[in-house]
């Protein structure tokens, strides 16, 4: 029970990034490391999966052609047969968060989406790109008045709504996969004789939800940043 209880109390210890090696002075922090990982799987799994492009899929194509079916769908519903120039974006987006979130089946890899840092990143490069996306659309002129409708007097609610959303992105999915993992290792500590296969087939799910919550969320500001066009 002592072991147990010194093991609950190392748990944020255990769950945050640490560095793995040094560049000069520069720590390179087990986040970076694991999301290198993920990202030569992709690269590894892309590779494989258009080796050789067939009309009708087979074997490995079967994965990329679903991928994109599926992100196709969200994007058509939203954005119309326009918004699919947006798929290289939202698409890897999707791919990316879920691998990154689901990184945590490779034994002793922590997901880099459980740094905040990371999903930071996330939350600022896409709403950026966003603006950008809004700007090429509907022209400097009509992306600023978007801020100043309905009224003059709502522009600086406008612009804080606009700051706090890559806040809002970053936060939930650092806070899901952080609270995810947190109890998935609880109980493993506490339980150490039963697998919580149940907590994992949820984190599991829960990691889908998330990368699609994000994914969705992106296509809503795109679609709200273009709007009219």
């Amino acid at each position: 029970m002592g072991g147990s209880m010194e093991q609950l109390a190392g748990i944020m210890e255990h769950l945050s990034p640490h560095p793995v090696f040094y560049l000069g002075h520069i720590p390179v922090m087990s986040t970076v490391v694991n999301t290198w990982i993920i990202m030569a799987v992709l690269v590894l799994i892309a590779l494989i999966a258009t080796r050789r492009l067939e009309l009708v899929p087979r074997g490995w194509q079967h994965l990329p052609e679903i991928a994109v079916e599926f992100i196709l769908g969200q994007t058509d519903a939203m954005l119309g047969k326009h918004g699919r120039r947006y798929l290289p974006l939202v698409g890897t987006l999707f791919i990316f968060i879920l691998f990154l979130n689901l990184s945590w089946l490779i034994p002793g890899m922590k997901p880099p989406t459980m740094d905040l840092s990371t999903t930071a990143a996330f939350g600022v490069t896409t709403i950026i790109l966003v603006q950008i996306i809004g700007i090429a659309e509907t022209g400097i002129g009509k992306y600023i008045h978007g801020y100043l409708s309905p009224s003059l007097m709502l522009a600086p609610l406008n612009l804080i709504e606009e700051l706090v959303k890559p806040v809002s992105l970053s936060l939930r999915l650092f806070g899901n996969m952080f609270g995810e993992e947190m109890v998935v290792t609880i109980m493993a500590i506490l339980v150490p004789l039963v697998v919580p296969t149940a907590i994992q087939l949820l984190g599991v799910l829960m990691g889908f939800i998330q990368a699609f919550v994000f994914t969705l969320l992106t296509i809503t500001y795109i679609q709200v940043r273009t709007a009219g066009h």
